[in-house]
């Protein structure tokens, strides 16, 4: 077992090894349900939830040929000592960007070891070695035979709509799939790259341009539509990133995100093609529009086929899977009861939200769409979007999104906020006590 320079151990090789081969086997059969499987669509059920949690958590698509290929970004993560450029990466930089790290992928002699502070979570070797056990979540990394170098790194659906619950430290525990990693900081992790020409290219600026505004996303938050359109700061000065979304309690929802651009297995071929830059088709027309999506119809974004594809024969499943994630509960002691009672009937009645958040989907049944004035906001998001709308968003596990404030920008800091601005701009006449009450029925979803 090797020693740092400061005196703390690093991983166990073999150790790592070994939990590997095990994490890699038992991750792969956990959870599925059990029921009559000589049923031919419970046999297809299973299997789909099986691929569908193994696509969202373990698959790349092919990404790495962008990430580590032509952006190069594992030759930072790396470090001089492990075959990329200066001083790398280490756990605890991962940790500082928002990365998670899976405690059920790693060995009970390693998790020993993390409690009593004998790994050195400033060496970059130590992140290989996380790496080379699936720890990191939503990171794939291509190690050397011999573990000793990393050759490329691909990212994977988990890694922003997937947490931990900080069980045993804080950034590592056991995985939350569907809940968004608001502490996810994804401009500084592209930022990491030694090389963002091709990005530059992309977008017809120059590299600094595009440091620049990856810096002003901050965490839990990503913008999409910027490789569609190159609106990179809205009209105020304010960042065009949204929040990261949640990705579960999707079931019986029309459409997947902020303003509607399509459903869950629409958005699942967007992002793993265009975002992830995975190998798959992908086909909308409507990206062909040079005045709208000017950077999409230069690029040919409209219509994707390589000769490979990895991302159309896993949507099924990765749709199946994203169905079935329940909304969590919320904590126990995070709202009060009674109040949060006296707030479901001013939810239903004098405030008339499930109008539009119709119990128990928390979003119209349908065509869930808005126009800005109808909601009391700008039109900016909206305008960047084929329906220039805003989709009613689910209610439900409120309480994982308080990271970051509310609406697709968070410009609303907290419930009470949001409730607030409703209650002005529909002219509700909430007294005091009934904000508090309906916030906190809010919060009980």
């Amino acid at each position: 077992m090797a020693m740092t320079g400061t005196g703390r151990m690093k991983l166990p090789r073999l150790a790592i090894l070994a939990a590997g081969l095990v994490a890699g086997i038992g991750g792969l059969g956990t959870g599925s349900f059990r029921g009559h499987l000589d049923d031919p669509v419970e046999r297809r059920a299973d299997r789909l939830l099986r691929e569908g949690r193994r696509t969202y958590r373990y698959d790349t698509f092919g990404d790495e040929a962008f990430w580590g290929g032509t952006l190069r970004l594992h030759e930072t993560i790396a470090g001089e000592d492990h075959g990329g450029v200066g001083p790398g990466v280490g756990p605890a930089g991962a940790l500082g960007v928002g990365l998670k790290v899976d405690v059920e992928a790693l060995p009970r002699s390693l998790r020993e070891q993390l409690r009593r502070g004998q790994v050195d979570l400033d060496d970059p070797a130590n992140t290989l070695a996380l790496l080379d056990l699936d720890a990191v979540v939503g990171v794939k990394g291509f190690l050397s035979h011999d573990k000793q170098q990393l050759l490329s790194i691909g990212i994977q659906c988990a890694l922003c709509h997937s947490t931990v619950d900080d069980s045993f430290a804080p950034g590592i525990g056991k995985r939350l799939d569907g809940w968004p990693n608001r502490d996810l900081n994804v401009g500084a992790v592209v930022g990491l790259s030694p090389d963002l020409t091709p990005v530059a290219d992309l977008l017809g600026v120059d590299e600094a341009t595009v440091r620049g505004v990856l810096a002003s996303w901050g965490p839990g938050k990503f913008d999409a539509e910027l490789f569609l359109d190159g609106k990179a700061f809205q009209p105020d000065g304010r960042s065009a990133a949204t929040l990261i979304p949640a990705a579960f309690g999707l079931g019986g929802v029309n459409l997947h995100t902020y303003t509607g651009w399509g459903s869950v297995p629409y958005w699942n071929a967007f992002v793993a093609v265009i975002e992830m830059h995975g190998q798959g088709t992908f086909y909308d027309p409507r990206l062909a529009d040079p005045v709208q999506f000017p950077v999409a119809e230069r690029a040919g974004f409209d219509d994707i086929r390589p000769d490979r594809d990895r991302v159309s024969p896993k949507l099924a499943g990765l749709q199946f899977y994203q169905l079935a994630l329940p909304v969590p509960e919320p904590p126990r002691g995070s709202f009060d009861r009674v109040a949060a009672q006296r707030g479901k009937e001013l939810f239903s009645g004098k405030a008339n939200c499930a109008s539009c958040h119709v119990p128990p989907l928390y979003t119209e049944p349908g065509w869930n769409m808005h126009t800005p004035e109808e909601i009391g906001i700008d039109s900016f998001q909206a305008d960047r979007s084929p329906d220039k709308r805003y989709r009613t968003t689910p209610l439900g596990g409120l309480f994982t999104r308080m990271k970051g404030g509310f609406y697709h920008d968070g410009r609303f800091a907290t419930v009470e906020d949001v409730i607030a601005h409703y209650d002005g701009h529909f002219g509700l006449g909430l007294t005091a006590p009934e904000k508090a009450d309906l916030a906190q029925f809010l919060k009980s979803l």
